[in-house]
């Protein structure tokens, strides 16, 4: 090959290595300066964050009012009466009315009932009739607490508005605490005060208690076994009980005959295996009520009611699945756990209308 044309090669050659290593600069240059305009334009956020800055301090001034008048929610109002009789001993109290309730129902109101009771001495408890759906409520009941005035001072009374609810726990709408130190009962006291929230109970553990029930419709028989219990409540000093089971069967809400179980001594987890036969003709079988109650036998004093239960027309969730087990398998007994609930709990629902 000529020299000329090996020269001439090389050169194309060398102009394409050029070529090529100038387009690689340009390239890298150009790759080079984006990152500086990103840069500017995070810069221009930043300057607007300043100005957003200044309304979020704004925003959490609203957030604030927003949060105080959440604070101020209303529950509603209560009014109520105080009276001491120093001759007996007594205090009495009176729930008169409500008004203006928080509603509870997904139908925009409330069943409500009022449940009075003094701390730290949660012994004793009333509680007044429900009002079914209606956010003022007009009660006008009157409890009794027996307390030496001496006494009175160290305790609280405790004015509590639940929604009842059938099918589950009710719901605390609002509360009353009175310390009775700060009050003057020389004179009677009728006052209204508004509801604060108040905080669930805690459910305490009260035990479980197994039952059987059988139904022969031919017969018109209603057995019902106490079979056993188990993880009662201690009622009494050493840290045990002494437990023993009233069976009491109602028909309508009138009550038609009671039995009881013998007595067992120092256990929370007690063996009965006590049966107790009933007449009961088929065409009332429908609205029998068997309310079971445990109690602590006390030799000296009034026997305490450690929990209760109840099944049949009327009742909800297990009172109502044991029930309707029996009467769809006639003539088999039908055994069943119940977790014992408190008597004011299961009174409240055996009073409520069955709709």
């Amino acid at each position: 090959m000529p020299m000329w044309a090996v020269g001439a090669i090389v050169f194309v050659v060398l102009a394409l290595i050029v070529c090529m290593g100038f387009c690689i600069y340009k390239k890298c240059i150009s790759k080079g300066k984006k990152p500086k305009k990103v840069r500017e334009r995070k810069g221009g956020r930043g300057r607007r964050k300043k100005d957003k800055d200044g309304e979020d301090g704004d925003d959490k001034k609203e957030g604030e009012e927003g949060k105080e008048d959440e604070e101020k929610e209303s529950y509603g109002k209560l009014e109520y009466s105080l009276d001491y009789n120093f001759n007996d001993n007594q205090l009495i109290v009176g729930i008169l009315q409500a008004q203006d309730l928080a509603a509870m129902d997904i139908g925009g109101t409330s069943d409500p009932y009022v449940k009075v009771y003094m701390l730290p001495d949660k012994k004793k408890k009333f509680e007044t009739k429900i009002q079914r759906k209606n956010l003022s409520p007009v009660f006008n009941e009157t409890f009794t607490f027996k307390i030496p005035y001496s006494e009175l001072g160290g305790q609280t009374l405790v004015l509590q508005v639940f929604d009842f609810d059938r099918f589950g726990k009710h719901d605390v709408i609002g509360e009353i605490k009175i310390p009775m130190n700060s009050i003057d009962l020389a004179q009677p006291i009728q006052e209204w005060k508004d509801l604060v929230g108040g905080e669930k109970e805690e459910q305490e553990k009260l035990g479980d208690i197994c039952i059987s029930l059988r139904y022969v419709p031919t017969a018109g028989k209603l057995t019902i076994n106490i079979m056993e219990a188990k993880n009662l409540k201690k009622m009494d000093v050493g840290g045990l009980s002494d437990p023993f089971v009233k069976v009491v069967l109602q028909h309508n809400g009138k009550r038609l005959k009671k039995k009881k179980t013998s007595v067992k001594q120092n256990t929370l987890n007690p063996y009965f295996n006590e049966s107790f036969s009933f007449e009961i003709p088929f065409s009332q079988v429908q609205k029998i009520q068997v309310v079971i109650t445990v109690y602590d036998y006390d030799k000296l004093g009034s026997n305490d009611a450690i929990g209760k239960c109840w099944m049949g027309y009327g009742a909800s969730g297990v009172g109502l699945r044991h029930w309707s087990d029996m009467l769809a398998n006639p003539r088999r007994p039908v055994a069943q756990w119940h977790t014992l609930l408190t008597e004011e709990e299961v009174d409240a629902a055996l009073k409520a209308p069955i709709r």
